[in-house]
């Protein structure tokens, strides 16, 4: 069953690395500037889990907990991303899509509160 990217809005998670900082991304070859990855055992739009920046660790990590504090919707595309925050830091949008924009550049997006 499809679920609805909003539950997970002011909540904790668990977010799985698949694309690390620094990697690169084996189609489009931008590189990743934040620790990348999804929720396990979700499932969204696109028929993938929930995709989550993790902002805030900038060193290489494969599991994290943190609070989702903001959605990216993608006006132009149906794979919205969750942003997740560690020790609840709060980030401005203009920080949030200055710290996405190596990926977010290609969408028209809105930072969802």
């Amino acid at each position: 069953m499809i679920e609805n990217i909003y539950d997970y809005f002011k909540k904790e998670v668990e977010v799985c690395i698949d694309k690390k900082l620094e990697s690169r991304h084996p189609q489009w070859n931008f590189i990743y500037t934040l620790n990348y990855g999804y929720l396990p055992n979700t499932l969204n739009s696109d028929r993938e889990e929930f995709d989550c920046y993790v902002l805030g660790v900038f060193e290489l990590i494969t599991r994290i907990k943190g609070k989702c504090i903001s959605v990216i919707h993608r006006i132009d595309d149906n794979d919205d991303k969750l942003i997740v925050s560690l020790n609840e830091k709060v980030y401005s949008d203009d920080a949030i899509i200055a710290l996405t924009e190596f990926q977010e550049r290609f969408f028209d997006i809105r930072i969802i509160r």
